[in-house]
Order: structure tokens, then C-alpha cells, then sequence
């Protein structure tokens, strides 16, 4: 398998965007000052992404990463052919410079809710999605990033059973990974772990990209605290704190703002993305003056 990864490096480690169809129009015409933009590659093979003459002129001057969930990475089914014939199709138009996909697996109507569902760390799971990761990487040409799971209850398997899982299949496959630290944050509160040592035991020299929004707090029906990965809430303090930690471990790195309905404002996700940015110059400053 031979598999480029020099457009990630050339990738600028900046604050990012998730492009909306109803900011289209706004950045063409300010042209804002934006690391990157990030394309939900869902909603185009669907038919309800932005136009494509739109995305064409953002690619003219912006870099693009394309993120999905759709090919059911975890899933115990054979990769949907059509589906990753036409991904190919559309990284081969556009030539994003990162390319991500969620490690759960989703089904047409999971995805068409924007939801994932986890995977048990076995044996059968890591043959598994080794396998569909090769398939991937081998149909793109280019590195797929692995987005870490989620879990919204209780699972069994653990902190280090996770880690331990994905980084043998970045062992197996030569995959990258997308560290999405909300999710860090909400199965760490879920399932009672420490999110510093998650983020202080994950693969980090394996991470090529960062997404940051939400999470979302509320309670099961025995008033047990849950939390959930959201996109239409301000992005808490313990992810800022979170991603500073991240930041302090690898550097500055591509960072996507991710934001759904409340947070679509456009001024909110790019003063978000200023934050973020914010935090990379700061963090680096301070390793430099104190030699760390």
C-alpha cells in the first residue's frame, strides 16, 4: 500500500471552519481570514451540500479538509463501493489536504442524523477496521485520519482498552488520526475517566488534525450526568483547557471549529477559530521562552 501524506504536511496548523452552505456567499465575498475550511462530504454525495461552484472558488483560495461518516469505518458489513467510488471522485476534484472519517459505524438514517455509533474494542473489530482503512487509503491514494469514538453511556471496555485499540490500528494500517477533543471530554465524564490522562496517553504524535465544539450536559432518566458531542453549544472551558494540553504535547496544529444550528452564526465560529489560533501562538511562545 503506498499512501501520500505530503499535503499534510503543507497543511497550515491554523483555525478552521466547517463550511455551511449559508456562509457560502460571505466568504467569497470577505474572504475572511481562515486557516482552512473543513467540507462534510456527507452532504454532498446527498445532494444538499452548498453548490459546487461555490466550493470551487473557496478551493481557489482556501485549503480544504474533508470529513465524513458515512463509509462505516466500524461497521461488521463490506465498505459501500459506489459510496467510496464517488468519495474518490470528489477528493480527486477538489484535492482536500486532510481527509477524516469517524472510527464507529453509521447507517444511511444514523448518518442523515449526524450520528456514529461505537465500536467494541476485540479482536474481530481491529482485523475489521484495519481492513476498511486499508480499502480507504488504497481507493484515495492519501492518509485517512481517524476520528477517536464517542460514547454517550457507560461502556466496558475503558480508557486504555481505547487508546490501545487505535493506536494498534495506526500500527496496522499507517492511518493518522483527528483528535476530537468534545469527545474526549464527554466519555471521560461519561464513563468516569480523567480526560488530562487520555490526552496525555493518546497517540499524539499520530494526530494531524483537532475539532473543537460543545459538549452538551444534561442527565439520564436516573439524573446520573451525561454528556453528549454537540454542535449547537459555546465550547466549555475544560475543552479549551483540554485542547491547550493537546497543543502543549504537539504544537500547533490544523484546529476545526465545529458548529450546527445555535453556533452557525458566522462571527461565532470565526471568533472561535481566532481563540483557537490564540491559544497555538501562546502555547508555543511560552516552550520557546522557557526552552520546553
Amino acid at each position: 500500500m503506498s499512501i501520500s501524506q505530503s499535503s499534510q504536511d503543507h497543511f497550515p496548523a491554523r483555525g478552521g471552519v466547517g463550511l455551511k452552505a449559508e456562509h457560502c456567499c460571505a466568504v467569497v465575498e470577505a474572504l475572511p481570514d481562515v486557516g482552512f475550511f473543513e467540507v462534510d462530504v456527507g452532504s454532498y454525495l446527498r445532494g444538499d451540500g452548498p453548490p459546487h461552484r461555490c466550493l470551487a472558488a473557496i478551493r481557489e483560495r482556501y485549503k480544504l479538509s474533508l470529513h465524513g461518516m458515512g463509509l462505516a469505518i466500524g461497521g461488521d458489513r463490506p465498505l459501500d463501493a459506489n459510496r467510496l467510488q464517488r468519495l474518490t471522485d470528489f477528493i480527486r476534484q477538489y484535492r482536500p489536504g486532510l481527509i477524516s472519517e469517524h472510527l464507529a459505524w453509521s447507517s444511511p438514517a444514523a448518518e442523515s442524523c449526524n450520528k456514529s455509533l461505537p465500536v467494541r474494542y476485540t479482536a474481530k473489530a481491529l482485523v475489521r477496521v484495519a481492513e476498511h482503512i486499508d480499502q480507504v487509503q488504497d481507493a484515495i491514494g492519501q492518509q485517512l485520519l481517524l476520528e477517536n469514538p464517542s460514547s454517550d453511556g457507560v461502556l466496558a471496555d475503558g480508557i486504555h482498552a481505547e487508546i490501545e485499540f487505535v493506536a494498534e490500528v495506526v500500527r496496522r494500517t499507517g492511518c493518522g488520526l483527528l483528535l476530537d477533543v468534545k469527545k474526549v471530554c464527554a466519555s471521560s465524564i461519561n464513563q468516569q475517566w480523567d480526560p488530562f490522562v487520555y490526552i496525555n496517553t493518546y497517540p499524539m504524535a499520530h494526530v494531524w488534525k483537532v475539532h473543537l465544539a460543545g459538549p452538551a450536559r444534561g442527565g439520564d432518566k436516573n439524573k446520573w450526568p451525561l454528556v453528549v458531542g454537540s454542535y449547537n453549544c459555546a465550547i466549555d472551558q475544560i475543552v479549551w483547557d483540554l485542547f491547550t494540553q493537546v497543543i502543549r504535547r504537539i504544537g500547533p496544529i490544523p484546529t476545526l471549529i465545529e458548529g450546527d444550528t445555535d453556533m452557525r452564526a458566522w462571527p461565532i465560529l470565526l471568533h472561535q477559530a481566532e481563540r483557537a489560533e490564540a491559544i497555538m501562538v501562546a502555547v508555543s511562545m511560552a516552550s520557546f521562552f522557557l526552552g520546553v
